[in-house]
């Protein structure tokens, strides 16, 4: 089974559209929201597809990793898939018989990701160039230099190596996703499937521009690697 988990907050205007994908999706599995204290419909909206919604109830404000976390630790299935609010899955039969199919036949195989692109109907110039070079880099650190990574639109990890692990650091407000794909890493394979495509609103890139996000990643790789925490003090919510 399949454990979808999306973290959310203020999600309305976009997550029914990913919720009615995975709802379609035929093969076993759970989706589980895990709301980081929404103000909007979002949860409204997600009682129509789940049950399992998992809410935020400290006063301070949940980081992604969090959010993560609070989600996988209701999950049930065999495998973990983290997605982002705003993402899509074409053809999600078909996607998923493929990598399920990929973690059968590899037991070493811990984690995976697939091609990221902006949906057609948003994308600009830019964002081929940028999401196209992302992709080969992540393709070439996977499958060839044997370097976990893969940014939180679509990571999908098995369950045991999840707990292994203890999940995502909390405490890393930005680059969260790369710092638990290098550490998976380390416990086996982890993979880039480069036929398969997922599909996002690119809001963040839209909204501030690519200049200040590419700076925003390189500040927060680097200090990850060098200092071991992440550069920005609070990844602002864009919606």
């Amino acid at each position: 089974m399949i454990s979808f988990i999306i973290p959310t907050k203020n999600e309305a205007t976009v997550i029914e559209k990913i919720l009615l994908c995975l709802s379609e999706y035929k093969g076993e599995k759970e989706i589980i929201i895990s709301d980081g204290q929404s103000t909007d419909d979002t949860i409204l909206i997600a009682k129509k597809y789940t049950n399992k919604i998992v809410e935020h109830k400290d006063s301070t404000r949940q980081t992604i990793a969090q959010g993560r976390n609070a989600g996988a630790n209701i999950a049930t299935g065999d495998y973990f898939v983290f997605l982002d609010a705003d993402v899509y899955i074409p053809d999600i039969d078909l996607f998923f018989q493929k990598v399920e199919s990929l973690f059968i036949s590899n037991k070493n195989l811990v984690g995976l990701t697939v091609s990221i692109k902006v949906n057609k109907n948003q994308e600009t110039f830019v964002d081929k160039i940028i999401f196209s070079t992302l992709n080969l880099f992540h393709l070439i650190l996977n499958n060839y230099f044997k370097i976990g990574v893969a940014a939180g639109e679509f990571q999908m990890i098995r369950k045991d190596t999840f707990k292994k692990t203890n999940g995502y650091r909390e405490d890393l407000v930005a680059s969260e996703d790369y710092e638990f794909f290098k550490r998976i890493a380390k416990l086996g394979k982890t993979y880039f499937e480069k036929t398969l495509t997922i599909y996002h609103t690119g809001r963040r890139a839209h909204k501030i521009g690519w200049p200040r996000l590419l700076t925003e990643w390189m500040l927060n790789s680097l200090s990850l690697i060098f200092r071991k925490k992440a550069h920005s003090k609070e990844w602002k919510v864009i919606r």
